[in-house]
């Protein structure tokens, strides 16, 4: 069997999709990181039956980039419900995922994890990829009382009162550690009270409560009280996961065909550029200036093969007079990634230059002087051809070629966002004349 290449695959978090000969995909499954997760599966020395049944029908791995854990768990779910895959139907590899759920719909409710969620009035959160800190979470804020629901299983309400020989036989009615609205302690509207703060809190109000465990953490820590730092992390860790962001419109309006295409840009843009890594995010540059005056350089970003505009900057060059896109360049790549280095930012996978030989030199001049080694490569537009640093000959890429096509979407996107801030300053240097 050939080989698979598997370099393009990034260390991010996402959902794969591994098909067959024919394009058919045989199993979708998520990781938190792809290329370390998909390795695994062609690694010769596991046993594991599914593996070793699955990786030689491989031909072509797919990926789709999320922004967070969970996010590819509600993606993976959705995929595999709509494309039932044959590995993931066979081995029951359906992933019920817990929630998190307050039974509303009792006179007296209670909190629990459950892998079910169905129509009966109850609050439910999450779902949520792992349950063990989720529990610990739970645990430590029942024993702290901030919202003490009964912890017992039985049913009853108002008008079916409970046994009064399993109130007496409860531990925690003895100990007083349950507000006991079985036996009338509390009213059940105060008590529901506290079942409507919990909601509130699993809806994300628990800002106070995450900064108090770290300074707790930190406490603990110097205390050499290693036990509780690690309870309070895991604290900390089941309140980060439900705090994640999940774009779930983001992932149903656009078409999986479409996150896959795109993919797959950069999965080609790899391999042409003869690039170690996938270029999952890339910033491209433009100069922009009408006969020397108000020249500006801009800044666009692609993560994944789409544009990420909260990353977008702009640069009005200070310290060139007249006509010199060499210059222009270099001021504008020295500015950006001396920011990102001042700040410990990470820095892009694939740095691309609206021109030819002269404009990319003056880019890698200026990742020079910051000692810098980031992957940069540029396009002239007279016949699209791609200059690399230190290579001679231009790369002259099929006008249908999904690489090429990637490139000239960052060229573009990056002229038309530093020619509406030329036009911009322009505009207002006449007014002000």
């Amino acid at each position: 069997m050939k080989l698979l290449d598997r370099r393009h695959l990034p260390h991010k978090t996402g959902v794969y999709l591994m098909r067959d000969a024919a394009g058919e995909i045989l199993y979708i499954g998520k990781a938190n990181d792809l290329a370390q997760r998909v390795a695994q599966y062609f690694n010769p020395n596991k046993t594991d039956v599914m593996d070793r049944s699955l990786a030689p029908l491989i031909r072509a791995i797919d990926y789709i980039l999320c922004e967070s854990e969970r996010e590819s768990l509600l993606l993976e779910r959705r995929l595999i419900n709509e494309n039932q895959p044959f590995f993931n139907v066979l081995w029951k590899d359906s992933k019920t995922y817990p929630y998190l759920k307050i039974t509303m719909g009792e006179d007296f409710p209670r909190l629990l994890t459950t892998r079910r969620k169905v129509r009966d009035g109850g609050a439910y959160f999450g779902p949520f990829p792992k349950v063990s800190p989720l529990r610990g979470l739970l645990r430590y804020l029942w024993k702290q009382k901030l919202f003490p629901l009964r912890p017992c299983r039985w049913d009853f309400s108002e008008t079916q009162p409970l046994d009064k020989r399993k109130i007496s036989s409860c531990l925690y009615y003895h100990t007083k550690e349950c507000p006991a609205p079985c036996a009338g302690r509390i009213t059940k509207n105060d008590y529901r009270e506290i079942a409507q703060r919990a909601v509130l809190f699993f809806q994300g109000k628990y800002a106070d409560l995450r900064h108090e465990f770290e300074r707790e953490m930190k406490s603990a820590s110097k205390a050499m009280d290693y036990e509780r730092a690690l309870q309070l992390r895991d604290n900390i860790s089941a309140l980060s996961q439900m705090g994640e962001r999940v774009r779930v419109r983001a992932v149903e309006v656009e078409s999986v065909g479409g996150h896959v295409a795109r993919t797959r840009m950069v999965t080609d843009l790899q391999k042409a550029l003869m690039l170690s890594a996938p270029p999952v995010h890339i910033e491209c540059f433009d100069i922009s200036h009408f006969q020397g005056h108000q020249t500006v350089a801009s800044m666009v970003c692609f993560e994944g093969g789409k544009a990420n505009r909260s990353h977008y900057r702009k640069f009005k060059i200070r310290s060139v007079a007249g006509i010199d896109d060499f210059k222009s360049m270099r001021e504008a790549v020295y500015r950006r990634y001396k920011r990102l280095q001042s700040e410990k930012a990470p820095l892009p996978d694939l740095v691309l230059i609206d021109g030819g030989k002269g404009q990319l030199g003056s880019a890698q001049a200026a990742l020079c002087d910051l000692k810098l080694k980031i992957p940069t490569a540029s396009l002239a537009k007279r016949i699209e051809e791609v200059f690399l640093p230190g290579r001679s000959q231009s790369i002259v890429l099929r006008l249908n070629d999904p690489a090429l096509r990637l490139l000239q979407q960052l060229r573009d996107e990056a002229h038309r966002f530093g020619v509406a801030y030329h036009r911009l300053l322009r505009d207002k240097h006449l007014f002000e004349e």
